[in-house]
């Protein structure tokens, strides 16, 4: 239970002088039993401390999507910018004393590198951008390893690395986190709620024509990635010790600042939500209920459209041990949804929060909650979710009725950002419809690739929506996020690599669309295969053409190790993929 850091390490004889043999670093020991991040299993130690190669899942719930990411946190001097972190935070400058003699506890230096990973209050690591515009930095989508942020840190005098989003902020703790020896993975959340006034409860708010609002300070993520660091919680007591949840994209302050965690598992999944640290904010990611209204923009009135309680916190992902596989860990962070045990749990954080009793003005009344629509609605996919391809959809909807009901029905298409900011509007079209009782009627939409393609954000989403006027009835709201898949690229190692020898390396990418590319660069890195980060310009594409570009590596280090490869151009932006190298 020392102290981690660095240490001045001296010989001492008996004439008293003394000799100095250098320094050391103390870190934490997942492998000592009286450590309080000790980890029984030898396996989960070599990946949530020693594996410097990471799959962290995107997309969203119904088409989930994953890319490699390089934590390298053995590589150049990574340990010395994760000890100079420390001594930036906001806690070791107003009193040093102090923060260094806590360094020997993992939950308190978890909360203080959730802060100094975000640039918000403190000069961090990160600073974050989600306005689809990220001119003066690089977009959050094209950063492949943690490596080049904290170097870029550093020689910038530790100015914030422009820009983040999530998955960065999570994979950069991870590696920080790693490098001092705390066990670390990152998690992601799918339709993860953002409930930013603690009601446990995500309104969200859409025009008449179906256009989703921005006026809520609420949100719901079509995914949103944090960590989980394994330490016990003597504070709270042994059955609350285990994975803790650490999150450093800076969504709420805390404290008055914006840092999160730790935030035991079990105590979010028992719903003791009174407990240290952010219990409530990460309880909602995973549970709240989602309100949707429709607002008039002119008089300000709201009306509900309707209320679910199972749709937020689905499919929570992280990176199986030994394996480049998904592993689902829903079931640790809730019971099963729409079970009694799960409305119980609800039931008891409400009430630890004080919203039992509460009236709250702005909730809908049961009156509200209970109306049962006339109409039911959907989205399928009749077509590739592709870049470069149009996007083929069919409306469903269902008279649920034993009379006749005529639909107005207003449609629109935005491409959002991951956390379904719209952006830029796509599409809009309106059609009047009768459905005959019980009759289901679908109606085909064609979205060509030549109309969202200059609207498309980085992150490759389009939010669809169809909001139906039923005549005599309540509305109806159909909507669905679709994340496109961008074309595929392809590594082949030619030849056995080994240390210290060259070996060569061809990436193969084939232009999809009817159009030349242009503007091809190909971005490569790997922890023990190369230092740094190789970029190599590709000449442009004509339409289906190939392209075949070859370079050479040099390992420094024999074990299974892996490369990253990152191609973009003026259509295509961060095509990613990786390869395990045996060196």
């Amino acid at each position: 239970n020392a102290v981690i850091g660095r240490y001045k390490l001296s010989v001492q004889s008996d004439s008293s002088s003394s000799a100095s043999l250098g320094t050391f670093v103390l870190l934490f020991n997942p492998w000592s039993s009286g450590d309080d991040v000790f980890m029984p299993s030898k396996a989960e130690c070599e990946e949530y401390v020693l594996e410097e190669f990471g799959i962290i899942f995107a997309g969203n719930k119904n088409h989930i999507s994953s890319f490699g990411w390089n934590f390298g946190q053995f590589q150049g001097d990574i340990l010395d910018i994760c000890l100079s972190m420390l001594d930036r935070s906001l806690s070791y400058r107003q009193d040093p004393i102090t923060d260094a003699s806590h360094r020997n506890d993992p939950k308190y230096l978890g909360r203080v590198l959730s802060a100094m990973v975000n640039a918000n209050d403190d000069q961090g690591v990160v600073l974050g951008n989600w306005s689809g515009n990220y001119e003066g930095g690089k977009s959050p989508s094209s950063w492949t390893g943690s490596g080049e942020i904290l170097q870029s840190w550093k020689k910038s005098g530790f100015r914030p690395v422009r820009y983040g989003q999530c998955w960065v902020f999570a994979a950069v703790l991870t590696t920080v986190l790693r490098c001092l020896g705390i066990p670390t993975r990152t998690i992601t959340n799918f339709s993860s709620a953002h409930d930013a006034d603690g009601n446990l409860r995500v309104d969200e708010f859409y025009d008449a024509s179906g256009n989703h609002l921005n006026r809520a300070a609420d949100s719901i993520w079509n995914f949103h990635v944090w960590n989980e660091s394994w330490f016990t919680r003597s504070d709270l007591g042994p059955s609350y010790s285990g994975w803790q949840i650490l999150d450093a994209t800076p969504q709420e302050e805390s404290e008055g600042i914006y840092q999160c965690g730790p935030a035991s598992r079990k105590a979010i999944k028992e719903g003791d939500v009174e407990l240290d640290y952010d219990c409530p904010f990460v309880f909602a990611e995973v549970n709240a209920d989602c309100m949707y209204w429709n607002y008039d923009t002119s008089t300000g009135k709201k009306t509900l459209i309707f209320s679910q309680s199972t749709t937020i916190g689905q499919a929570i992902s992280t990176k199986a041990v030994g394996r480049d596989d998904r592993v689902d860990v829903t079931n640790d962070y809730k019971y099963e949804e729409g079970s009694k045990k799960e409305r119980d749990i609800f039931k008891k954080a409400r009430k630890k929060l004080g919203l039992e009793d509460k009236f709250d003005p702005t909730a809908p009344t049961q009156q509200e909650i209970e109306q049962k629509p006339d109409v039911s609605g959907k989205f399928k996919v009749a077509g590739p979710l592709q870049i470069g391809k149009d996007l083929d959809l069919i409306l469903v909807l269902a008279n649920l009725q034993s009379d006749a009901k005529t639909v107005h029905i207003n449609m629109t298409a935005w491409s959002t950002v991951y956390t379904r900011r719209p952006v830029h509007g796509i599409w809009k079209d309106s059609i009047s419809v009768t459905l005959s009782p019980k009759e289901e009627k679908q109606f085909p939409i064609k979205i060509p690739y030549t109309e969202y393609q200059q609207q498309l954000t980085t992150d490759n989403t389009i939010q669809v929506t169809a909001l139906c006027h039923v005549e005599g009835g309540i509305q109806v709201l159909v909507q669905r996020d679709i994340a496109l898949d961008n074309p595929t690229i392809d590594i082949q190692v030619l030849g056995e690599a080994k240390v210290n020898r060259e070996v060569d390396v061809e990436v193969i990418f084939t232009n999809p669309i009817d159009t030349e590319v242009t503007d091809c660069v190909l971005q490569v890195e790997g922890s023990d295969l190369l230092r740094g980060i190789l970029e190599i310009d590709v000449p442009p594409l004509k339409a289906g053409e190939n392209s075949s570009t070859k370079f050479k590596l040099i390992p420094f280090e024999a074990g299974p190790k892996h490369l990253l490869v990152n191609f973009s151009c003026d259509k295509f932006a961060n095509i990613k993929t990786f390869k395990m190298v045996n060196v």
